[in-house]
């Protein structure tokens, strides 16, 4: 299978892969949780699968000339529910920081954390600012990642966050990923308000949230010790509902406050981190439909304990996988690697893992035209050297030899 073959008529996006040697679909009539089958193909017309099933089945009235998976492994793209891709500047020295012994909360005290990130944001152009965020959007996209959920949050005023959000729309026009678009200037109090977060916050859900209403899918907030209590979120929350606008919120990540069962609550999406998360916080968030999305990147990167995933996966809950990509706590770009860490440090299986890094993230996102292979789905589909679950077995190889997005084989 080859990016520069042409797939004929009837244009751009149709597309049919033979001699798939194991094709994970999601698909639940295909039985199983992630509904393998061996010897399969696909055929995919307009950018939508038209047709999923064993290669000796294949119709005869094709739209495209066959391509041969030459036995390889299928699987959906992958779809990031949770990272902060946009912004400027590093945090390397507190990554040395912490290894010598300092603590998340020490660093965010002393003016590093999340702040050191909105200084370095405000003073980047937003041509750099585009330009950087592409690179990473480039690089999460030749590794299988065909969505991406992409928050700001480190501008914490209104021209910076508006910035941010541009930032998306524009790597969402250049690029094949799909950039979902996240409003999060309730990620902690801006250094400017700190003596007064009542004002921050009326800033927050009144004009800042105005602005950028029209652009963005979910209003996010920082729920934790460090961040916002579940008062506040929920005012966060009425606010983006009051807007038209779905609600996510990081849960309970450096201590338990209520924040996942606060996001069963108000009906959010989902919420994330989940680090402290109780039985009867998951009980909510099952009841209410909340996906919980685990991060094990920012466990890895800050050597800190991994969330119980397997007890969040038998609880009910629907369970994403993200990378939470940014520059302090999880500088991870790849959800093959996030995969790995999922499978060896959250107690899930290699199945679990990538179904949770698939269909799991898109219905984080409430998008369910992704994340299965099925008719109907759009075409959005990962190419592997090797078996699927090489990637939790292997992390250190990358087994992602090609990227189909909406049918076009891009990378």
């Amino acid at each position: 299978m080859t990016e520069d073959r042409p797939t004929g008529p009837p244009g751009p996006g149709s597309l049919v892969v033979t001699n798939i040697g194991e094709l994970i679909t999601n698909d639940p009539e295909r039985g199983g949780l992630v509904g393998r089958m061996s010897d399969a193909a696909i055929v995919v017309e307009d950018g939508v699968i038209s047709w999923v099933g064993h290669a000796a089945d294949l119709p005869r009235d094709l739209p495209a000339d066959p391509q041969d998976a030459d036995g390889r492994a299928m699987l959906p793209g992958f779809v990031d529910s949770h990272t902060h891709v946009a912004y400027g500047g590093d945090r390397l020295d507190e990554f040395i920081d912490r290894a010598e012994g300092a603590t998340y909360e020490d660093i965010l005290a002393a003016g590093g954390g999340i702040y050191s990130t909105v200084e370095a944001t405000r003073s980047q152009s937003l041509v750099d600012q585009i330009a950087a965020a592409m690179g990473r959007l480039e690089r999460m996209f030749a590794t299988g990642t065909t969505t991406v959920e992409m928050k700001s949050g480190y501008g914490l005023d209104v021209e910076t966050e508006f910035g941010l959000v541009s930032t998306g729309r524009a790597i969402d026009a250049a690029l094949p990923i799909d950039v979902v678009s996240t409003f999060l200037g309730a990620h902690v109090v801006a250094p400017e308000f700190l003596d007064d977060r009542s004002a921050y916050l009326d800033l927050v859900n009144g004009p800042m949230l105005q602005v950028m209403a029209e652009y963005v899918s979910f209003v996010d907030v920082f729920c934790d010790p460090v961040a916002f209590t579940v008062d506040e979120a929920r005012t966060v929350a009425a606010a983006a509902h009051a807007n038209g606008l779905d609600v996510r919120i990081h849960a309970d990540q450096t201590g338990r406050i209520g924040a996942a069962a606060r996001a069963a609550e108000v009906g959010a999406a989902s919420a994330d981190h989940l680090d402290h998360v109780t039985d009867s916080d998951l009980e909510a968030m099952a009841e209410a439909g909340t996906t919980g999305v685990l991060v094990p990147g920012a466990s890895f990167s800050l050597r800190l304990p991994y969330p119980d995933g397997r007890r969040v996966w038998d609880s009910g809950v629907t369970v994403a996988l993200a990378t939470d990509h940014n520059p302090g706590t999880s500088p991870v770009e790849t959800m093959p690697f996030v995969i790995a860490l999922a499978v060896a440090g959250l107690g899930l299986t290699p199945d679990e893992a990538i179904w949770s890094a698939t269909r799991g993230g898109a219905l984080s996102l409430r998008l369910d035209d992704r994340g299965m292979i099925a008719p109907g789905k759009v075409a959005d589909l990962v190419l592997l050297s090797g078996r699927p679950a090489d990637l939790a077995y292997r992390p250190d190889r990358p087994f992602v030899t090609n990227v189909v997005k909406a049918g076009n084989v891009v990378v």
